[in-house]
């Protein structure tokens, strides 16, 4: 609100929405503003590595183990051949059986109540990911990739997990055709994509496209609450200031009284 957005209420929700609302919120959280600008940057920092990991990891899995051997290094390519030599299936195909396995525990852990729901996704994952690398299905490697995937992408809100697992499986298919190629692809795809949409009248990858230094502030990174002086140029036009200039906090000088 106080950067010149507009909640909408609705009845029977208990969430509120705030419009234009724009891509960079998505890796926002509320706790970033109460806690001091450097954990707030470290921790978002790994937001954006997560998002990167749960949307794009078991696609460069597919795609150099498929077609790029030549970038992995010596020791790691012979222990992925070691665990793959038993294996009946490609990369590909065995990356999105368990990509498949790992959605049917989650939203069997989200219908089920809690308790029973924590145990399925946990004890469930482990065994039959333990069951399919004895049986000779799956590479120990595959389901450590599609298990940090799956731990990656619970970092975010629900409807931003949501949205990654859908658009994996389309950059996987690209991946297993084209290789690297065709993870380029895909990203420049969604790149674009988003570059098209529209919120309310804002452009959705605001600040970053179109480009705005001033807002940069708080995206990627948070600078201190006395650093942020404006609104979004794009959002709070009719009223930018924000706060007043020479909050940063100072020593009194000599003689013990502060300026005011």
């Amino acid at each position: 609100m106080l950067e010149g957005r507009v909640a909408i209420l609705v009845d029977g929700t208990p969430y509120a929405l705030t419009v234009p609302f724009l891509f960079v919120e998505a890796l926002q959280s509320p706790e970033d503003y109460y806690e001091r600008s450097l954990y707030s940057s470290t921790v978002r920092l790994v937001r954006w590595v997560s998002m990167a990991i749960s949307l794009f990891a078991p696609s460069l899995y597919i795609a150099i183990v498929t077609f790029h051997h030549e970038m992995l290094p010596t020791a790691l390519l012979l222990s992925l051949a070691a665990q793959r030599e038993t294996v009946p299936f490609p990369a590909f195909v065995e990356t999105i059986m368990m990509e498949f396995i790992f959605e049917i525990l989650r939203e069997a852990g989200i219908r089920l109540p809690r308790q029973a729901g924590q145990a399925v996704s946990i004890v469930g994952a482990l065994v039959i990911g333990e069951a399919a690398v004895r049986a000779g299905l799956v590479a120990a490697g595959t389901v450590i990739l599609v298990a940090l995937t799956g731990i990656a992408s619970f970092i975010f809100y629900y409807y931003i997990s949501t949205t990654l697992r859908i658009l994996r499986f389309p950059v996987m298919v690209l991946a297993g055709t084209l290789g690297l190629y065709g993870v380029i692809c895909g990203a420049l795809a969604i790149l674009v994509h988003l570059a098209t949409l529209r919120s309310f009248g804002v452009p959705y990858l605001s600040p970053v496209a179109p480009l705005n230094t001033g807002d940069l502030k708080d995206v990627a990174v948070r600078v201190p609450w006395w650093a942020m002086l404006r609104r979004p140029r794009l959002v709070g036009m009719a009223n930018p200031q924000r706060a007043a200039r020479g909050l940063k906090p100072t020593p009194p000088p000599a003689g013990g009284k502060r300026r005011r």
